[in-house]
């Protein structure tokens, strides 16, 4: 909201000095809210593509207020940028396996003969403005002289090779790990003194496997829920960005434990133990990790939650034939966010929102990066058998889960590369924020 210059009724000079000053007060304080709140949370309630594709309400979750951010894409002009559709873009890629060594071999999908090419040339387009391709030589600028990890699983790898990939373009990183562990990765870009790191935490809490088989031949995990994953928790205070995700490995059956006891289960098929889902582990485990980024008194940058991707089989689920075979795009009203899908992104929303809430107090900083819709609309960028040669003996199902590269994912950097734009903006505008509930509050 735009607030011009405006004549107020302050009254005459024979008003007393005092009345004049709470006058002055009340004005004061209405301008600024007026003024403040519209920038500060500029969309309430649903993401707008939850309400234009409005699916059952689950169960065990409510839907909470600020459930997603826009991004000021120009000067008075405020756009949802998470919310749009896919078009063709006949200029993508902007790498391919042969000029990019980041790449996953199971996400190598043309070096192991994927004979389509057209899933590659797509780029999202917001609803009501444009979002920039992605431009290595402007973000290396912006984060000269910082940090990057991302927290996660392999779609969260899968993540930093598409950026790695994107930015081949202009530089090439050196591996600085300081562990030969391949779960632990850093890379610097020496030009820009600019590190890139790899956490693997695919339940973003302490686990340990219990059984390597289990009731589906995929483990048996032991989720501490409580407990922090310190492998990850003790090494971040030192970045200035945090890209967090999690998912997949949620479906996969777990024992849940709190307080050094067990507490139930997922899928565990144990008599004597409760079944409480796996929505239950998921709620919990994104609790105490953003419990633990919360309690980091040293750590001064910016946690970005990346939302779940969703997975695309059809005609079975992972184990039992299901595949993903479709060569384009859906449209935003072919599809909707339903089911276990749905319910796994309004808990993280809510558990989002009250780390937010929590941190703000303690001058930390939280950015949502909400993929879901954009990956929701793309069965077609999955490497299916694509991901080793099909004389090789392995035993690989059909990946639904993962993405290609080049392929749709990519558009996650033109997000963050817009939210790393305008987080001088936004930064500044809380400061602003909490300094003025201070001075009302002292």
């Amino acid at each position: 909201m735009k607030l011009h210059a405006m004549e107020l009724p302050l009254g005459r000079s024979h008003i007393q000095s005092k009345t004049s000053k709470i006058a002055l007060l009340i004005i004061s304080s209405t301008l600024f809210f007026l003024t403040i709140i519209p920038v500060l949370y500029p969309l309430l309630g649903y993401p707008s593509y939850l309400l234009k594709n409005r699916s059952p309400k689950p169960s065990s979750t409510y839907v909470s207020e600020e459930v997603q951010d826009s991004i000021r894409i120009s000067e008075g002009e405020d756009c949802d940028i998470f919310s749009g559709e896919w078009v063709p873009n006949p200029d993508a890629p902007y790498y391919t396996n042969t000029t990019c060594w980041a790449i996953h071999e199971h996400q190598n999908c043309m070096k192991y003969g994927r004979p389509d090419t057209e899933f590659m040339k797509w780029k999202w387009k917001p609803d009501g403005c444009e979002l920039p391709v992605f431009n290595p030589a402007q973000f290396l600028e912006i984060v000269r002289g910082k940090s990057l990890a991302f927290v996660g699983d392999s779609v969260g790898r899968n993540q930093m090779q598409s950026l790695i990939c994107l930015l081949s373009r202009v530089e090439y990183p050196i591996d600085v790990s300081y562990t030969p562990d391949e779960h632990f990765k850093r890379w610097k870009y020496t030009t820009y003194n600019f590190t890139i790191a790899y956490f693997w935490t695919p339940h973003l809490v302490k686990s340990k496997l219990r059984e390597a088989d289990g009731p589906t031949q995929t483990g048996l995990f032991n989720l501490y829920l409580d407990e922090f994953d310190v492998e990850w928790t003790t090494q971040i205070e030192e970045f200035d960005y945090l890209i967090i995700s999690g998912g997949h490995w949620f479906y996969r059956p777990l024992v849940f434990y709190e307080n050094h006891h067990i507490v139930g289960c997922h899928y565990c098929l144990n008599e004597n133990v409760t079944d409480l889902t796996k929505f239950y582990g998921y709620r919990k485990a994104f609790r105490t990790a953003f419990r633990a980024i919360n309690s980091l008194d040293k750590f001064k940058g910016v946690t970005i939650l990346r939302t779940f991707a969703p997975s695309h089989f059809e005609n079975g689920i992972w184990n039992q034939g299901g595949n993903c075979v479709r060569r384009k795009p859906f449209r935003s009203n072919e599809t909707a966010l339903d089911g276990d899908n749905l319910e796994l992104y309004m808990i993280q929303m809510e558990e989002f929102r009250a780390a937010e809430r929590e941190g703000r107090t303690k001058g930390k900083r939280y950015r949502l990066m909400d993929t879901t819709q954009a990956t929701l609309l793309r069965p077609d960028g999955h490497p299916r058998t694509y991901g080793h040669w099909p004389h090789e003996n392995v035993t690989l199902y059909n990946d639904c889960v993962h993405w290609c590269l080049p392929g749709p994912i990519d558009t996650w950097s033109d997000f963050l590369l817009q939210m790393l734009k305008m987080e001088g903006v936004r930064s500044h505008q809380e400061r602003l924020y909490s300094g003025d509930r201070r001075m009302r509050f002292q």
